[in-house]
């Protein structure tokens, strides 16, 4: 592998389509002002260098990152890249993955609005993130202590496993297909709305109006905190560890609680007899 080592580029393209090559301990910034420092290469592995330009990395394969920084100027960083691992690194420009594939992550450190769109075969594990607009419309992920703050989360994805996770998220997985999360916490407002088959295992629920209009939402051993108005229009199967605040107009199933502190049942929408609600 050839060896670039203890430099600074900043003009355009500066090592365009350069292939099984070591960047290590480079700086890409400087009064050029240049695009695109790695556009069309393979082979490449950057370690302990620092990125302050913009689309640095769009069009490469087989790709490794470590002990990196992308600067807040570092926009758009990762676009339709395949086989990607980036590690112990910190990723702080908007847009930062795009339309990537076969992605792991480990140990970052991110601050990236729009964050992982239209990606797909991710790993994620021990990373932070905070992120306005995360992993929309991805598909086939896992995920592992993922500590996490955002907004409209997780919108469009399809066939995700998320466990021993933190999210202070509001709107998350609207509109998201066959996701599974487990040992986690989701904090936030109108979590999973319109999802098709969520499962949530032993997970902490908190914030209002959870989980309506749900197509096959299971949640086994949850804990729900100040969740009024829940499972409204849902078909749902539910096993609650303690009180829920509310329950309204469930479609179908089955509800198992201590206690619903309010339940709104509405003969005009719903059938009140299409679903099991036993309490204590």
């Amino acid at each position: 592998m050839n060896k670039i080592q203890n430099k600074i580029f900043d003009e355009e393209r500066a090592l365009y389509a350069v292939k099984d090559t070591a960047v290590e301990n480079c700086t890409f910034d400087g009064p050029a002002d240049g695009e695109s420092a790695l556009k069309e290469c393979s082979g490449i592995t950057v370690k302990d260098s620092k990125f302050n330009l913009r689309y640095p990395f769009w069009h490469n394969e087989n790709l490794k990152i470590f002990n990196t920084v992308l600067t807040e100027n570092c926009r758009a960083a990762l676009w339709y890249d395949s086989v990607v691992a980036v590690n112990n690194s910190k990723l702080f420009g908007i847009k930062a993955f795009r339309e990537c594939k076969n992605i792991i992550i480990g140990e970052c450190d991110i601050n990236s609005p729009e964050f992982l769109w239209k990606c797909s075969s991710i790993t994620v594990k021990n990373s932070k993130m905070v992120s306005e607009y995360p992993f929309f419309e991805c598909e086939n992920a896992d995920i592992d202590n993922l500590t996490m703050t955002g907004k409209y989360s997780f919108q469009y994805v399809k066939n995700i496993n998320i466990k021993n996770s933190n999210f202070q998220t509001k709107d998350a997985f609207w509109h998201s297909e066959n996701v599974t999360v487990s040992d986690s916490v989701l904090s936030g407002e109108y979590l999973g709305w319109y999802s098709k088959n969520l499962t949530l295992v032993r997970c902490k629920i908190i914030g209002t109006q959870p989980l309506c209009y749900c197509e096959n939402l299971i949640l086994e051993d949850c804990v729900m905190e100040n969740t009024d108005l829940s499972f409204e229009r849902s078909d749902v199967n539910a096993e609650i560890i303690g009180n829920i605040l509310g329950v309204k107009n469930p479609k179908s199933g089955k509800i198992v609680c201590q206690r619903i502190e309010e339940l709104i049942l509405e003969e005009e929408f719903i059938n009140p007899l299409d679903t099991l609600i036993l309490t204590e």
